[in-house]
């Protein structure tokens, strides 16, 4: 998998968990964590942070509360046209 199209499917779906990742592309989540922290350096994308767990919760796949979210550019202010 090429790490663009990693990029394209997290500007997509805009936030997407890592088992979502997964799932869609057929690999490892480690392999894939570490093309996401790529982009993350790239500030293309963010891991938001992991919610906490209840007192001796085993039910939970960490994967699926992994998430990722593609960061906004700020957009670009419109210039005005003279008359």
């Amino acid at each position: 998998m090429i790490l663009k199209e990693l990029q394209n499917f997290v500007l997509k779906h805009h936030r997407v968990s890592l088992a979502e990742i997964e799932l869609h592309f057929q690999m490892d989540g480690d392999a894939l964590r570490q093309m996401l922290m790529k982009l993350v350096q790239k500030g293309r994308v963010r891991q938001l942070p992991i919610p906490e767990h209840c007192e001796g919760c085993s039910f939970c796949n960490l994967h699926a509360i992994e998430f990722y979210e593609w960061i906004d550019e700020p957009s670009q202010k419109v210039q005005g046209r003279n008359g």
